[in-house]
């Protein structure tokens, strides 16, 4: 997916015996102490993919030449019409991003990403292309699709940039029954997860609750968290939320947001193993350091 910085480590003669895949994951390195940039070397970085261990070839800070960055902000289009303050906080926040970072405005209308601008280096014009939600009276749509629909039709086709999504939503998932937000899993959730992963797409989630209903919604929004904690944690992001009503503002989310973009690394290794997804497992020798990476990773074996 992006540049290999070689000769830093070479793949064991084991691999390279068999037809090797390299493999490519975008890793966030935290600390609970700062929110600058970090620096972690690679002889810290531990690699596993189900029960085996793998030689790390490559562990590439994306900053300078390397920081490009396609950012899609998918904002859910029945969400309450309250949530229209929080535009403000979005489009300082997308003013804020780095010039290498390219941005899009996408809406979840009827189970798609209704793309209302397309990836661009222009903040002003991605910022103006943001609008209020149709509000609790619009069409009620399947968030997970919509997110599925997005990575799997990704509106820009540069594959050597990273791929990020900030999802601002409930989460609910009006089509699966009210048992099912009882249940560990949704199918819909699982499918959008699989796909994510397998597009290599980081999610971070922005839960917007709506305030003062009660009884089954209630019941359908706490279903809707935990969902989306599910796929931003399987997906290597990370998912925000105040846990009564609205978020007065949304800047601190956004704020956390943008020092993890800026503590990002592409981590890449072999490995025989081809066309499935497994488990995977990133960690760190550093104290005091957490690496957020997707819970499996997508082995694809291109051919020759």
């Amino acid at each position: 997916m992006f540049a290999i910085a070689c000769g830093i480590v070479s793949p064991s003669s084991a691999v390279l015996a068999q037809e090797a895949v390299t493999v490519h994951a975008v890793v966030t390195a935290t600390t609970r102490f700062n929110r600058g940039r970090l620096t972690l070397p690679q002889k810290s970085i531990i690699v596993g993919v189900g029960n085996e261990p793998q030689e790390v070839f490559s562990w590439m800070p994306l900053r300078g030449k390397h920081a490009g960055l396609q950012l899609a902000v998918l904002i859910d289009d029945s969400s309450s019409f309250t949530f229209s303050p929080h535009l403000n906080d979005i489009e300082s926040f997308i003013e804020a991003l780095p010039p290498t970072t390219q941005v899009a405005i996408g809406y979840m209308q009827n189970s798609r990403a209704n793309i209302s601008q397309a990836f661009t280096n222009n903040h002003a014009s991605a910022a103006s292309a943001l609008w209020a939600p149709e509000s609790i009276t619009g069409a009620i749509t399947n968030r997970y699709p919509c997110l599925s629909d997005l990575v799997k039709h990704w509106p820009g086709g540069k594959e050597d940039l990273r791929r990020e999504v900030i999802m601002v939503t409930d989460g609910v998932d009006p089509y699966s029954g009210w048992s099912s937000y009882c249940a560990a899993d949704d199918p819909n959730v699982q499918a959008t997860i699989s796909d994510a992963q397998k597009s290599n797409v980081v999610v971070y989630s922005i839960i917007i609750t709506r305030a003062g209903l009660m009884d089954l919604h209630s019941l359908a929004e706490k279903g809707g968290q935990i969902y989306l904690v599910q796929v931003s944690n399987a997906t290597g992001g990370k998912a925000y939320s105040l846990r009564l009503g609205y978020p007065v503002t949304l800047a601190a989310f956004l704020f956390d947001i943008l020092c993890k973009l800026d503590n990002q690394y592409e981590l890449s290794f072999v490995t025989a193993t081809r066309n499935t997804l497994r488990p995977l497992q990133v960690k760190t020798t550093e104290a005091n350091t957490r690496l957020r990476a997707p819970e499996h990773i997508w082995i694809r074996y291109r051919g020759k």
